[in-house]
């Protein structure tokens, strides 16, 4: 009997009781058994030579990773399709919270609940079965399908280490549900880059043996009163950024193109308040459209942090010291090119609406065959929520809307592999 897309999501979901190996496991019996020739090889992360990309969290890149690679090989003379998922998930956490086992999967009210059923089981789930069906009811000659089930949680890298091997395709689809709640009426086909800092700024106790500070504090320096100097400044290059900088899309969508936050700040482990803390650090990150360099906004950053401690006697003759913590640099592909057409057309055919392109997903792995290999991508995805990632309880997918994509994935396969050349 015929195994429906929704039941082997639920396999997927209990298997990842057995660890990620397992997953790969399954998924590479699943290829096998429809025809595809598999391949799994091993890599480490931080050995991976990203482009406009880079992360300071070596331990977790450190660790050997697997990729396993599904090819149903064509006519090399018809266009060829990368799709690609993740089989990792968050780690576990917070189980007892959840209103049933998360490695049980459980279907309710149009929902199917389980540990990492959004991220990214129903991508990788997804992929597997609109192959299957592709394969299945073959009507025309198609280039090569290809599946990369990819590590990609704590900069895993892996969709890049496969491009960097060599893997090349004429087109590539992301599958991962929408964090939007937008399911499959949106696109991802725009994705911003962005950089995280943080800034460490040092004060001066004041000279004196009194357990309190306050009397004396005008004879050290705060250090958070410097680093509010610094801020300031921060904020208005981001005043600045925002007058001179514009895309459409995501102007659009939120009034503005690019965007700086501070999110944490940190004085020393001092906590009594009457006394002077002789560090403060602050951190935070700026998204940026695609187009900018990241090296040219890491400068912007640099330059208006050198300005401020030019101008102020402390900062100058004690340099605050800014660490980059992570980066990746944006990527899009514009609607008027064949391969959005073909995917935007084919998801019209399906679900009966035209989607839309959803430009707010900043750091979306779309970027990745975009910038490290020049291939067009763009992401699709149920409708989900509750994910884990969010610090959520009881993740979960539309079912629904979970067989819409993969019947609207089947069909672009279908078209663009067989060299459509047109809107469908």
């Amino acid at each position: 009997m015929k195994q429906a897309p929704i039941e082997y999501l639920s396999e997927l979901v209990e298997t990842q009781a057995q660890g990620e190996a397992a997953i790969q496991s399954l998924i590479a019996k699943t290829m096998e058994q429809s025809g595809c020739a598999v391949e799994f090889y091993d890599y480490f992360p931080n050995q991976v030579p990203v482009k406009g990309e880079f992360s300071t969290d070596e331990p977790s890149n450190g660790h050997k990773r697997r990729v396993l690679i599904a090819t149903a090989k064509g006519d090399p003379t018809l266009p060829s399709l990368l799709l690609f998922a993740h089989p990792d998930s968050e780690t576990v956490k917070n189980v007892e919270k959840w209103n049933s086992d998360p490695f049980a999967p459980v279907s309710n009210n149009g929902k199917l609940f389980g540990w990492g059923v959004a991220d990214d089981l129903a991508g990788c789930a997804c992929a597997v079965e609109a192959i299957k069906v592709t394969l299945d009811r073959k009507k025309v000659a198609l280039g090569d399908i290809i599946f990369a089930s990819t590590p990609s949680k704590s900069y895993a890298r892996g969709v890049a280490s496969i491009l960097h091997r060599g893997l090349t395709a004429d087109a590539s689809l992301y599958l991962h549900p929408a964090e939007s709640g937008k399911g499959m009426g949106e696109i991802k086909a725009v994705a911003s880059g962005q950089l995280e800092f943080s800034i460490s700024v040092a004060g001066l106790a004041p000279d004196t043996t009194e357990p309190g500070h306050t009397a004396f504090s005008h004879l050290g320096v705060n250090p958070i009163d410097k680093a509010i100097k610094i801020i300031d400044a921060l904020y208005q290059l981001n005043a600045v950024r925002n007058s001179r900088i514009r895309h459409e899309k995501i102007h659009k969508e939120v009034g503005r193109s690019t965007n700086l936050h501070i999110s944490n700040i940190v004085s020393n482990d001092e906590h009594r308040l009457s006394r002077l803390n002789e560090t403060c650090t602050f951190g935070g990150a700026i998204s940026f459209p695609p187009g900018e360099d990241l090296s040219q906004v890491k400068e912007e950053i640099e330059n208006t942090v050198k300005k401020v401690s030019e101008n102020d006697d402390w900062l100058n003759a004690n340099r605050p010291n800014i660490s980059w913590l992570s980066g990746v640099t944006g990527a899009e592909v514009p609607e008027s090119s064949l391969f959005y057409q073909i995917v935007s057309s084919a998801t019209k055919s399906i679900t009966g609406k035209m989607p839309y392109v959803n430009p707010m997903h900043t750091s979306s792995d779309i970027r990745n065959p975009i910038v490290e290999a020049n291939i067009p991508c763009v992401g699709l995805g149920c409708l989900g929520g509750n994910l884990s990632q969010n610090n959520k309880v009881d993740e979960w997918i539309d079912i629904e809307d979970f067989s819409l994509m993969v019947k609207v994935t089947s069909e672009i396969i279908e078209r663009w592999c067989s060299g459509e050349q047109k809107e469908g």
